[in-house]
């Protein structure tokens, strides 16, 4: 038996709109990576979620970087 995890990468999900689009994301059982500067924010955006929705990995990354794009690629 072959599953399909579906994974999505959601940039600025510390707050706002990020936020709600990973919480949406994951309600849907998306395991959801949370991207943006802020580290607590990633992490008070994780401990919203659902324990019925998929995994959340918060992962504070700075876009203007192209290293921490890099790495943050590298843990998808």
């Amino acid at each position: 038996m072959q599953t399909t995890r579906k994974i999505a990468l959601v940039t600025g999900a510390g707050s706002g709109i990020g936020r709600a689009v990973s919480l949406a994301l994951q309600d849907a059982n998306y395991s959801v990576v949370l991207a943006g500067r802020r580290g607590a924010e990633l992490e008070a955006t994780a401990a919203l979620a659902s324990d019925s929705g998929g995994a959340m990995l918060p992962v504070p990354t700075d876009i203007s970087q192209p290293d921490q794009v890099a790495a943050l690629f590298e843990k998808l």
